[in-house]
């Protein structure tokens, strides 16, 4: 036996330890999505549909969103599923548009209805009701629905995946920039002619959705710059590290609190953040 059989024999054990640990802790992050993330998203749902005082339609991407996050809370569990039960593999690759494509585009949705109340109110006002919102929640769908159908005929932590989701961060970030640095832009101005007590109020509708879109952009930073990192990465080294991979799934998850966990603050459940105003 040479050295480079005995080095193939060495690495390929090692390699075979390294992915047990790997898949224990992302069954483990799975795990700590679905126990923990489900409940709380649930909560949070029941809230928004029951303590709403301003009508659904104020809040009706918001619910979209919790809708989709328990849906990523319930592939949590049909993964740790499909680690004995082989026939739960295509639903995992179904639901992987569901994580990739929905979360983000929901949270892109929020971030420029709060760019068009501060910067164009009146557009906004004119596409307040709740008949303009179904039809943009509906198209939204239809693209995630569109993802996750795709999802299924490409394999996770290939180039084509990577390209695939690597392309969406750079929209859906560019478009949360915008809308950050607009929104930021305009909290630093105040019209002309502006009384005290309306500039205030005004001022702190602006702060709230900078405070917002600031937050959902940053989780969008935290949930794909990882994996983009991650992907190209076994592009261009032709190697496969599964350990990288696992450090984006718990950043996933991990982004996955921010959200819920803001409102239940604003619901006034949750008392640790009382210095932070979101939407």
């Amino acid at each position: 036996m040479n050295n480079s059989t005995v080095y193939f024999i060495t690495s390929e054990a090692s390699t075979t330890l390294s992915f047990v640990l790997v898949d224990i802790l992302e069954m483990c992050a799975c795990g700590l999505s679905f126990l923990v993330g489900l409940p709380i998203h649930s909560f949070v749902l029941w809230l928004i549909v029951t303590r709403t005082e301003s009508g659904l339609a104020s809040v009706f991407f918001k619910l979209n969103l919790s809708v989709c996050e328990i849906g990523i809370c319930v592939e949590s569990l049909i993964f740790i599923l499909s680690c004995w039960f082989s026939s739960f593999k295509k639903l995992i690759c179904f639901l992987i548009g569901l994580a990739v494509t929905g979360r983000p585009l929901l949270q892109c949705l929020i971030c420029v209805e709060c760019y068009l109340a501060v910067v164009h109110p009146v557009t906004f006002l004119k596409y307040k009701p709740l008949r303009y919102k179904v039809i943009c929640s509906a198209s939204a769908w239809i693209i995630i629905l569109g993802s996750c159908i795709f999802s299924v005929f490409i394999l996770p932590y290939t180039i084509s995946h990577t390209w695939f989701f690597s392309v969406q961060f750079l929209l859906f970030f560019c478009i949360q920039l915008f809308c950050l640095v607009v929104v930021l832009r305009a909290l630093k101005q105040s019209g002309p002619g502006e009384r005290a007590r309306e500039k205030e109020e005004e001022n702190h509708m602006k702060r709230r959705a900078f405070h917002f879109i600031l937050i959902c952009t940053v989780s969008t930073v935290v949930i794909y710059v990882p994996f983009t990192v991650s992907g190209f990465f076994t592009i261009l080294t032709k190697q496969n590290i599964r350990s990288l991979w696992c450090i984006c799934v718990f950043c996933f998850f991990l982004a996955g609190f921010v959200q819920p966990v803001l409102y239940l603050h604003r619901f006034g459940k949750l008392f640790c953040l009382s210095s932070v105003q979101v939407m």
